[in-house]
């Protein structure tokens, strides 16, 4: 019986079903995959509710298709939650994929805003085996860290304020870019991105060294003499 049907898609073993049973479930799991496709979540949800209680699927290896079921509204703060929650529990049930399902975790991070959360979260596992051998992770780092490095506000000119003083790329920040993004090089030598973004973080670093000279440079020529008195921008005798 099991030699005349055909399904649209591999999976579960891919080993033909022996009994109606098991057609049903692989008819069903069409049914999943297809409605994935077409973007139908309300039907592929009903399809993995029925799956999932299903003792020849193991659901829990099929984690990516239950981040996907979680819908990709980023700007839903219950719905990233949920897919957040849901990723750590995965973590947990999983520590063989953990590399994977970390890469997603810190992309939902990214997606929903959260920069310094995800920076946090590859701050807690990159110094470990088998993350600190990960080009991709060290690369995630060294993009939120120059994200994070960038002024929070536009730069201010005034005339009783050194120009460029108060808001500045953060020096830290892009040394750890930096070192992040090395890492990523030696452990792939052919990753374009970290390739491109390290061309461009030691411009931003001599800049701002070039900005801490010229402002030390700066007060000390405007530097009152004694018996005068600062007012605004002009000495006054």
């Amino acid at each position: 019986m099991s030699s005349e049907h055909t399904f649209l898609f591999a999976s579960l073993g891919d080993k033909k079903p022996t009994t109606a049973r098991k057609v049903h479930i692989r008819r069903l799991y069409d049914l999943l995959q297809l409605c994935l496709q077409r973007h139908d979540l309300p039907r592929a949800r009903r399809a993995w509710a029925i799956l999932a209680r299903c003792k020849e699927v193991d659901w829990k290896t099929m984690w990516t298709t239950g981040v996907h079921l979680l819908g990709e509204d980023t700007n839903t703060s219950e719905s990233n939650a949920s897919r957040l929650e849901f990723l750590r529990a995965m973590m947990l049930q999983h520590p063989e994929e953990r590399e994977i399902i970390i890469k997603e975790l810190i992309l939902r991070l990214v997606l929903s805003g959260r920069y310094q959360d995800a920076l946090d979260e590859l701050e807690l596992y990159l110094p470990s085996f088998p993350y600190q051998d990960n080009p991709v992770l060290h690369t995630y780092a060294g993009l939120i860290c120059i994200y994070l490095a960038q002024p929070s506000a536009p730069l201010v000119h005034n005339e009783d304020q050194l120009p460029d003083t108060p808001k500045s790329f953060n020096l830290i920040l892009l040394r750890d870019a930096q070192a992040h993004l090395e890492h990523a090089k030696t452990l792939d030598p052919g990753n374009a991105v970290a390739n491109g973004f390290l061309e461009r973080v030691p411009s931003y670093v001599r800049t701002i060294i070039q900005y801490i000279n010229a402002s030390i440079t700066a007060c000390d020529i405007g530097k009152p003499a004694a018996g005068t008195r600062w007012s605004g921008s002009r000495f006054r005798q």
